[in-house]
């Protein structure tokens, strides 16, 4: 069978338009409620960011979950990786997300946990979208669930965060932490600041519409300048639902996705942590491959979309992977990606190593990346035109083994992605737009 409304992260959209409506939204909680119920009296966690939809979708979930005879736990705004952890700690049968993470506040989404907090399986997905064409019911008024607010979820995440690092002290370190107006608005200030560093926030007054609005991960500058201004040590940007994390170093340099991958794994391959190799993405830079490479660790390259990052380190019985977006995977502290634990990772290694951000960054070389998009006017299978296969083949071996050429049709938007990486930022730039240009004319 094949999905009808789950995508590789859950159900997505605009807010008020088709699937994403009030009515829908109550009939995927009754749809999922009905499925967890199967298995006996059943609770489930409902967690959301700040976007102002999240107060209608939470009532229509709660609606259709009680319904479905579950009850309910309501834990407010709490990132996501913090509904997996309370998950887990409640013994809950689900947990449910309620976020469109990096996108603007009109869009909105729902995704799911499993009870031991990992993405649910596709089975369980399939099921749900089964009872999605049935017309819905309701439970006798003596069965229905029962729902609670759950008062002390953020204190109990923030206290989870910590004990991640327990040996951790920050003091002395001046940090600009930029919450995107998001999930982490309050619990990131805390954590940071009650492990004691010295903090100064920016994005940290939601008002339902401001969501990843100019800040966030996806939008440093602010946080480049407030780093500048404040003379502070470093910064960390999360999204929207802070399960991503960039950073920042002293001198106002970006600090990726893939760069803080090599740190933390180079830092628990130090400590015999690491338990195996390292799994990143098919956009991964290349210098994170040959760095890591230099160090004797394994890397692996997934689909794109942390769904399969997560597959493969469950494949290999790993640990650690991440995408270039700051979605890093350290499984041996939490189930799910976690901006915020991720950032005290780094933090981990810096103090450890008495390396400072700016210096670890430079010990991995990222290799120039040009990306183009090529607009794709009729559906063709690009991998398999041999035009284009004979245009890759000339462009890789120009590259002589230090560049990589990848294609990628985008699974949202009729574009084709075209990318060059390679050792001289002039010679990637004019072998991406020529190849781009082969793809155009296939595709024309």
């Amino acid at each position: 069978m094949s999905r009808k409304y789950f995508g590789t992260d859950g159900v997505r959209g605009r807010a008020g338009v088709a699937p994403i409506t009030p009515q829908f939204i109550m009939h995927l909680g009754w749809a999922a409620g009905k499925v967890f119920a199967q298995q006996g009296k059943s609770r489930i966690l409902i967690g959301k960011d700040t976007r102002i939809s999240g107060y209608m979708f939470e009532s229509a979930l709660e609606a259709g979950l009680s319904a479905a005879g579950v009850d309910v736990g309501l834990l407010g705004p709490i990132p996501t990786p913090g509904i997996a952890y309370l998950t887990r700690t409640f013994r809950a049968q689900a947990g449910i997300v309620i976020s469109a993470s990096h996108n603007p506040y009109y869009d909105n989404g729902i995704k799911f946990f499993s009870g031991d907090g990992t993405k649910l399986p596709d089975e369980t997905e399939l099921q749900i979208e089964s009872y999605l064409d049935l017309p819905m019911d309701c439970v006798e008024s003596d069965r229905l669930g029962k729902a609670v607010r759950i008062n002390d979820a953020a204190g109990r995440y923030i206290e989870f965060c910590k004990g991640t690092v327990n040996s951790l002290n920050l003091r002395g370190l001046r940090v600009v932490l930029d919450c995107s107006h998001g999930a982490t608005y309050q619990i990131a200030p805390a954590v940071f600041s009650e492990l004691g560093a010295t903090v100064i926030t920016i994005g940290n007054q939601p008002n339902g519409m401001n969501i990843n609005d100019g800040v966030g991960s996806t939008s440093p500058e602010g946080l480049r300048a407030k780093v500048l201004e404040e003379k502070a040590d470093l910064g960390i940007a999360f999204d929207g639902d802070g399960d991503r994390v960039m950073m920042v170093d002293h001198l106002g340099e970006l600090v990726d996705g893939d760069q803080l991958l090599f740190i933390v794994a180079t830092h628990a391959q130090e400590q015999g942590r690491l338990k195996g190799g390292v799994v990143g993405t098919q956009m991964s830079n290349l210098g994170l491959e040959l760095a890591l490479k230099e160090q004797g660790v394994e890397f692996l390259r997934a689909k794109v979309g942390d769904r399969y990052v997560m597959q493969m380190l469950a494949e290999n019985g790993w640990r650690y992977g991440g995408e270039s977006s700051g979605h890093l995977l350290c499984l041996d502290s939490n189930s799910t990606g976690d901006g915020i634990v991720s950032a005290l990772q780094v933090l981990l290694a810096l103090r450890d190593t008495g390396v400072g951000l700016h210096e670890w960054q430079k010990r991995m070389s990222k290799m120039p990346q040009t990306m183009i998009n090529v607009h794709r006017s009729r559906n063709i299978d690009v991998m398999s035109d041999a035009t284009i296969q004979a245009a890759i083949a000339a462009t890789e071996k120009k590259l002589a083994n230090r560049g990589r050429v990848l294609l990628r049709p985008s699974g949202t938007e009729p574009l084709v992605r075209v990318m060059v990486e390679g050792e001289d930022p002039v010679v990637t730039q004019l072998l991406a737009q020529e190849l781009a240009e082969v793809v155009e004319r296939a595709l024309a």
